[in-house]
């Protein structure tokens, strides 16, 4: 069997702050439970390697049709990415308990 050759990920600076500012104000809290999410949210960005057309388009008046796929990440988290030709790029990593309003005007 021919095995598919992976995408490239790519992760914006803006997506890694984003991932840090969610994992350090986690580990105010709990520290294990921002360890937990943190790989969580890595191992999702890694998945992407492997079919990232899986998951669905974003849908939102303000941004373009079929521009975002969206990737829920347990109870609380989004990742944003674009997918053109091998590469996978990751733009925002958004948790949904925060007002995430501004993504989408």
């Amino acid at each position: 069997m021919e095995k598919k050759p992976q995408n490239k990920v790519i992760v914006s600076d803006r997506a890694r702050q984003m991932l840090v500012g969610h994992v350090r104000f986690l580990a105010q809290k709990s520290p294990t439970a921002a360890r937990k999410i943190k790989n969580d949210l890595l191992d999702a960005i890694r998945s992407l390697q492997q079919m990232p057309q899986r998951f669905p388009f974003l849908e939102s008046e303000f941004i373009p049709p079929n521009k975002y796929h969206k990737m829920f990440v347990e109870k609380w988290y989004i990742i944003l990415y674009q997918v053109k030709d091998q590469t996978v790029y990751v733009d925002y990593i958004v948790d949904c308990r925060q007002d995430y309003g501004w993504l989408v005007r």
